[in-house]
């Protein structure tokens, strides 16, 4: 898989634009971000625009380790012209692994943004090589155990740090 940055594609979904992440995005972003309701189950707490725009420049200018490359987008919602929320992966193992996360604006939750994300996300993924995909979803976050389910991921018996990992394998033709 192309892990640069600046090579990333934009994916377009049915009704969304995944476009690759530039710093220009964090102040709409900071906005979309804000309600803290969204760290319930991660931690932190909502970024003013200039901390996300210096979180953007340490994501856009890409891992320290060449050996794991991250890849970021911000999700569009082309009917209405808005960012609404992100996705990412972090590629490893020569392209062979990603684990991916989503995150949606409270406003734009229920309309099942998220799913079509991570689905146009993994999808990508899988046709760029990536055989197995991994994503961390907390036990009682079912809207993100749903999204993981209908990106084709299924429940596993590990958990790291309080989170259930959530798989997908592929094989080579993409299924």
């Amino acid at each position: 898989m192309n892990t640069e940055q600046d090579g990333l594609p934009e994916v377009r979904t049915g009704r969304l634009d995944l476009v690759p992440l530039a710093v220009a995005h964090a102040g709409e972003m900071a906005g979309v971000l804000a309600d803290p309701a969204l760290h319930a189950f991660i931690g932190g707490a909502p970024l003013a625009p200039p901390e996300l725009r210096a979180r953007y420049e340490r994501l856009v200018a890409g891992s320290p380790d060449p050996a794991v490359a991250w890849c970021n987008w911000v999700v569009r919602l082309r009917a209405e012209g808005r960012l609404t929320g992100t996705v990412q992966a972090t590629v490893t193992d020569g392209g062979r692994t990603a684990e991916v996360a989503w995150v949606i604006g409270t406003g734009w939750q229920g309309r099942g943004i998220a799913r079509e994300a991570a689905a146009g996300l993994v999808g990508l993924l899988v046709e760029r090589g990536v055989r197995t995909v991994v994503a961390h979803v907390h036990p009682a976050h079912a809207a993100s155990a749903a999204v993981a389910r209908a990106a084709g991921l299924a429940p596993t018996e590990e958990t790291r740090d309080g989170e259930v990992r959530w798989e997908a394998v592929f094989d080579g033709a993409g299924g």
